[in-house]
């Protein structure tokens, strides 16, 4: 009886742990804010991206209630050309930074507070307004014509139900680590009422390989799934190849801690009955 309870015990423990670790990543890196923005914080340094969300930026930018037309036409070129430096600006990360808190914002806000000007049941959307500033305010620091830089600059980079998808994720995702902690009281009841700890161990450690390879294949069909979807946008394109692959790093990590876990955990289960054999005979003596 105490075999049957470790083994499912063991199977439960697994079975939570292999929901509970991609939901904390998910939790950690794309639900809250700040782990947002430290994983797609390298996606500024990319010199395509930036060019491209440059001139997307800029494009965005109405004048027409600063001066007319005709001058709107003369100053957008220079703002696009002063664009293209813009991640040699002073100031570049803390503007890249906060364009990334603001679009985690309109994304996993709460549509019904949403602006009326986005589209919260269909789309993503980043607002480069900081990023626009910058730029704006190098222009007019060497221009006598004063230009103010407009609030907000959204760029839609999303497809129809994504946002749909964005809220089950906000609710789903901060789950994984009550499951978490689930999944250990499991491990440590299948410990206790083992006969043998080593198969406890062992199998913990063979399961934690198996999940490890799961997720790993997990991993790369969902951002296969992401990349094979196309908006015709090309800052859209640029932003989901990057934000794929900074994910797919990132988690990358945690399953080669699984890694090690689980083979740990193997390794420390055949010491453990090793040991256990060689002292045996010397018991029954």
């Amino acid at each position: 009886m105490r075999t049957f309870v470790s083994a499912i015990a063991v199977l439960i423990g697994l079975a939570m742990a292999a929901v509970a670790v991609p939901a904390m990543w998910v939790d950690r890196n794309l639900v809250q804010e700040d782990g947002f923005v430290a994983l797609t914080a390298p996606l500024g340094k990319d010199p395509a991206f930036q060019k491209r969300l440059a001139t997307a930026a800029v494009s965005g930018i109405g004048f027409g209630d600063q001066f007319p037309d005709a001058l709107a036409n003369v100053v957008k070129p220079i703002l696009e050309d002063a664009a293209q430096s813009m991640t040699s600006m002073p100031g570049y990360s803390d503007a890249w930074a906060e364009t990334l808190r603001r679009s985690h914002r309109l994304s996993f806000a709460d549509p019904r507070t949403l602006p009326p000007d986005v589209d919260g049941a269909t789309s993503l959307t980043l607002d480069v307004a900081p990023l626009v500033g910058l730029v704006v305010k190098r222009v007019s620091e060497s221009s006598p014509v004063p230009l103010k830089a407009p609030e907000t600059v959204r760029i839609g980079i999303g497809q129809s139900n994504q946002r749909q998808l964005i809220e089950r994720v906000s609710a789903y995702a901060p789950m994984g680590s009550a499951v978490a902690v689930g999944s250990a009281i499991a491990f440590i009841l299948a410990f206790v009422a083992a006969r043998r700890k080593w198969t406890v161990l062992a199998g913990t450690g063979l399961g934690a390989l198996v999940l490890a390879a799961v997720w790993k294949v997990g991993a790369d069909v969902a951002g296969q799934a992401v990349l094979g979807t196309r908006s015709g946008n090309d800052v859209a394109e640029t932003f989901k190849s990057e934000f794929v692959a900074a994910s797919l790093a990132g988690f990358g990590q945690w399953i080669v801690v699984a890694l090690v876990a689980g083979a740990f955990l193997l390794v420390a289960g055949i010491v453990l009955r090793v040991a256990g054999h060689r002292r045996a005979p010397n018991t029954g003596q």
